[in-house]
């Protein structure tokens, strides 16, 4: 199966909305309204405290600003917004890979390295804004969009030009909220699928989600287990991550620096901010042969979904103790037993996901340039820009199971 860009057009509503609604963008977490929390009870990533934690310890080339919605003086919506300065990376990874690579930077660096986020680039899923049950969602992302419009002028004035700015990531029914003049010459575009996991009532325990499998899958989850004996694995407290944290950076960037394509690097304590600031909430779990760390894994509760988040391995071991696999096996295993509905795997590694029982979910996002003639050829830009993927979806269960 071949990954394709996909673009989205339709006819925009002519009707001009009222916008009641006002804006207020926040630079530190600390001037915060007071009834944020109460917005962002939904989603951990809106909370405070996580955005607390991504203030401390942000990738160095990225820039958080909080944004309230007001009606009257009543808060209505919260969002967030990451500007991320893409020349301060190298973003191409696995070099010997990538055709045409000094072109490809080249434009890249020249017309699409600064990018406005509403939303949250290091995840996956809509994690962009909340909004009340009371709010009107069009003149909340209308609101939104003039924030958008005004971080751009922040950044303008700061010597600073916005290339692109995007809202992401929405399923396809959500797309009807954007249908208003705001977004009207936004495109629309779906690029790699979010994979997830829904987890069976039936499930009580990792056997039963065995059980599910076909004879092959089962016999894979069988190899997978084969080849990791030895290794011990436990979850580490923060006393533990502070004193790993070299180790686990390393692991790390084993993993980030093999991707295709990377738009950030986390910093080396960001780790220990985010179970410092979420606690129980945030799950690092290590992976250990001979008393060495030899990789690790990570998870965020989000009320009944988990997260994965990010990992590390050693690639002098990982093929052999079929460590990925295993810490995926993992993952599943640790929702079943804490009640979890689904497991967010994200948008790499597709086929090896899918092999565990992930389902894509496209995601769709708005793009505008800031230059008119640029936005227009934009499909263009963007399909030649990104990193292409090849894969081919697999099901592991058994066709009573589905």
């Amino acid at each position: 199966m071949t990954k394709q860009t996909k673009w989205f057009n339709f006819e925009c509503s002519t009707e001009t909305l009222s916008l009641p609604y006002s804006h207020q963008i926040y630079c530190q977490t600390n001037a915060l309204p007071l009834s944020w929390d109460l917005l962002a009870n939904d989603n951990i990533f809106l909370s405070k405290k996580y955005l607390e934690a991504l203030e401390k310890a942000a990738p160095f080339n990225m820039t958080c600003h909080f944004i309230g919605v007001f009606r009257g003086n009543e808060l209505v919506a919260i969002a967030l917004s990451q500007f991320l300065d893409l020349n301060a990376i190298d973003c191409y990874g696995n070099k010997n890979q990538v055709k045409h690579l000094y072109l490809k930077n080249y434009l890249f660096k020249k017309y699409s390295s600064r990018i406005l986020v509403m939303g949250n680039n290091m995840l996956s899923g809509q994690n962009a804004y909340a909004v009340s049950a009371t709010a009107m969602l069009p003149q909340v992302l209308e609101a939104l969009g003039l924030a958008a419009d005004e971080l751009k002028t922040i950044f303008n004035k700061k010597g600073i030009d916005i290339h692109l700015t995007t809202f992401k990531d929405f399923q396809a029914t959500e797309m009807d909220d954007f249908k208003i003049p705001a977004f009207k010459d936004d495109l629309r575009f779906s690029v790699q699928p979010n994979m997830v996991l829904a987890l069976s009532d039936a499930w009580k325990s990792e056997q039963d989600y065995v059980n599910a499998m076909s004879k092959k899958y089962r016999a894979q989850f069988k190899r997978s287990r084969t080849k990791a004996m030895g290794i011990e694995k436990r979850e580490l407290g923060l006393v533990e991550i502070k004193e790993q944290e070299d180790k686990l950076q390393e692991l790390y960037l084993h993993v980030a620096s093999n991707a295709p394509f990377n738009t950030f690097y986390l910093p080396k304590q960001h780790f220990s901010v985010l179970k410092e600031k979420l606690l129980s909430d945030f799950m690092l779990v290590g992976y250990f042969l001979d008393r060495q760390l030899i990789g690790f894994m990570t998870m965020i509760r989000n009320g009944e979904v988990l997260d994965t988040y990010f990992l590390g391995y050693d690639d002098s071991i990982q093929k052999e103790k079929m460590l990925y696999l295993n810490m995926l096996y993992d993952m599943t295993s640790h929702a079943i037993h804490n009640g979890f509905s689904k497991i967010i795997f994200g948008r790499t590694a597709l086929e090896i996901k899918s092999s565990i029982g992930a389902k894509p979910e496209e995601m769709i996002g708005l793009m505008k340039h800031s230059s008119k003639l640029i936005n227009r050829f934009l499909p263009f830009f963007f399909n030649y820009l990104e990193p292409k993927t090849v894969w081919q979806e697999r099901n592991p269960f058994q066709a009573s199971s589905q």
